[in-house]
């Protein structure tokens, strides 16, 4: 069938909704018959239906759910996580790996078995256009997911549609709702410029399209005035960005910091760079990942440790030039945690490749490794290519994770003051998960009040997957202003100056605190920040209770599988707040009413104690 867009003649202006008339349509045979079980759900009235949303692949997949749900929720339309009640069943795809796409197979099986419509989004239809379990379903493509609710409406009447046309890129301003209200996931370009012989993305997302300084930047003021805490920037290839609109990433970084809060209360993560096109900026990128409000974290993929591999996956990178990136970023920022990736069994790697790859891990021992094993895709010239047998590959994945997982990245954590940002909820139900300023993950046991704010906390313990904190009181930090480019930083301590050396590309950010802050143009030690023993003790006593209630809140919700919005979150917590508050209230009611009770039966004693008395005298 063809796209909706060649369907209608001489086509729309961006941004204006077509009208129902001018939408191509495959009317099915029969429809469904849908029995009504809740009189405000009608199938005959858009906006009243309940979709099931899954979601496969990467925050900026993630980040297209998020859009796609705000419209349809904006349109009146309701959200659940259980397949079974929804009305329609709308499934954003991922085509990276083989695995993603069995998943998403199997879950088209299950829909069209339980006869519920289907609308299928994300980089597989848009990729696979022809593809076979895609017959008799709605897709809707990467660069359409505003028209999403046009899809849905007409896939609910019982008709099959296809918006796979990439003219313009979606709005950043779209109703949203967001997966967790304090991160947004801010897609800063699509595509890419690189062209690796493995890569089904570049099928689905295309050439380089990248976003406006200003649209980012008005993007970023919007969700800050929000409430969001955290800030993903999304991208196939971040380090890419602008090189199609005239400017850079380091432009866009800069214009960002610029806007978010002089407090640091909302972090910035960059997302994952090729290092072919982070080189020329390293020294830019590196002043602001020093930032106080940018995580200084980055995800450079390598891929492999031997050049003949990365040549016939046409990386356009050696591995000195990965190397390179690496070095530079620890040199020059504090703290700097970097995470990459390998492929396992490319065609034509050997032993010799492989060992390669091994050394190149075992030499920088990356706190975050993600290892996969080759998966030919269909399309791509390393499909064609020949392949390493399948028993090869499955041992090196596994000798490649056992090295990675002998590693102890977090060895010497146990003990520091690390200050974090708590954005959510543990999967346990039990601990609240904060990051560092280095994005390492760190679990706490608080209120979930302290959700959306940053604290202090001494790590307790630290294992190779969890590392463990204790809050405690810290002092304010003052705000005031620094060199960073004329911007209002924040700072827990003065940052001495160097006369012998230049200065190096960062300043002295709120680190560690206690601890000797190295790299940033100078020995000397920063002002020590005393934490008395016994404050601590006092404040960890008064949150206690808190904290152990707001944790079997946790764990009881956890375990009665609720499962709520952001609002219905909020409503919960009141009402479990309200009916706390009643419950006290009707005690004491209640021994109240017993005194009185008791008083007054006392009293009838008295009196008719004294009238037998009266009487018999």
């Amino acid at each position: 069938m063809e796209d909706i867009e060649d369907v209608v003649a001489a086509g729309a202006p961006p941004g204006l909704r077509l009208p129902l008339t001018a939408v191509g349509m495959k009317p099915k045979k029969k429809p469904r018959v849908r029995l009504v079980g809740d009189p405000l759900s009608n199938p005959q009235i858009p906006g009243t239906q309940t979709i099931y949303m899954k979601t496969f692949g990467c925050s900026h997949n993630q980040s297209d759910s998020e859009y796609m749900a705000g419209q349809l929720s904006a349109f009146g339309y309701a959200t659940t996580d259980d397949p079974e009640e929804a009305d329609l069943w709308l499934i954003n795809t991922c085509t990276v790996k083989s695995p993603s796409q069995s998943a998403m197979t199997t879950l088209i099986s299950k829909c069209k078995s339980a006869k519920k419509p289907l609308v299928v989004a994300g980089c597989v239809p848009q990729g696979s256009r022809d593809l076979k379990e895609l017959e008799g379903v709605s897709v809707i493509g990467v660069q359409q997911i505003g028209r999403v609710v046009e899809v849905v409406e007409e896939t609910l009447k019982g008709h099959e549609v296809r918006l796979l046309s990439r003219k313009t890129l979606p709005a950043l301003d779209l109703p949203k709702v967001r997966k967790n209200r304090f991160i947004e996931i801010l897609p800063i370009n699509v595509g890419c410029l690189g062209a690796c012989t493995y890569c089904k993305t570049k099928h689905a997302r295309g050439h380089l399209g990248s976003y406006t300084v200003n649209s980012l930047v008005e993007r970023v003021k919007m969700v800050v005035s929000e409430g969001v805490k955290e800030i993903w920037l999304s991208s196939e290839d971040t380090g890419a960005y602008g090189r199609d609109i005239g400017t850079n990433l380091p432009v866009l970084l800069n214009s960002i910091v610029a806007e978010l809060p002089p407090d640091g209360s909302t972090m910035l993560r960059i997302g994952m760079t090729n290092p072919p096109f982070i080189l020329e900026h390293l020294k830019e990128i590196a002043n602001i990942l020093c930032h106080p409000c940018v995580y200084s974290f980055l995800h450079v993929p390598v891929q492999s440790g031997s050049d003949s591999v990365l040549a016939a996956m046409n990386r356009e990178y050696t591995v000195s030039e990965f190397r390179m990136v690496v070095d530079t970023l620890i040199e020059l920022v504090p703290g700097m945690q970097i995470a990459t990736d390998i492929i396992c069994g490319f065609p034509g790697e050997n032993d010799e490749d492989f060992a390669q790859t091994v050394g190149l891990i075992k030499e920088y021992q990356f706190p975050q490794v993600h290892i996969s094993q080759f998966y030919p895709r269909p399309g791509t010239p390393a499909a064609r290519m020949k392949k390493v047998p399948s028993t090869v590959v499955k041992k090196r994945s596994r000798e490649l994770t056992n090295v990675f997982e002998s590693f102890s990245p977090y060895k010497g954590m146990e003990g520091r003051v690390e200050r974090i940002w708590i954005t959510e909820i543990a999967t346990d139900g039990i601990h609240l998960v904060g990051h560092t300023k280095g994005y390492i993950q760190v679990l706490v046991i608080a209120s979930e009040s302290m959700l959306g704010t940053s604290t202090d906390v001494k790590i307790t313990s630290v294992g190779r997957w969890s590392i463990f904190g204790e809050v405690i009181e810290t002092p304010s930090a003052q705000v005031k202003e620094n060199t960073y480019q004329g911007n209002i930083t924040l700072e827990a301590f003065p940052c001495p100056s160097s006369s012998d050396k230049d200065p190096e590309p960062c300043q002295c950010a709120v680190q560690n605190l206690g601890q000797k802050i190295s790299g940033c143009g100078h020995d000397e030690a920063p002002v020590a920040i005393v934490i008395n023993s016994s404050t601590t003790r006092n404040h960890i006593g008064r949150n206690f209770i808190s904290s152990l209630q707001s944790m079997l809140l946790r764990k009881r919700r956890q375990q009665g599988s609720m499962r709520m919005n952001d609002v219905d979150a909020n409503k919960f917590l009141e009402n479990q707040e309200t009916r706390r508050m009643s419950g006290k209230l009707a005690t004491m009611d209640w021994i109240l009413l017993s005194g009185m009770i008791v008083s007054f039966l006392t009293t009838i004693a008295l009196l008719i104690l004294l009238s037998s008395r009266m009487l018999s005298s």
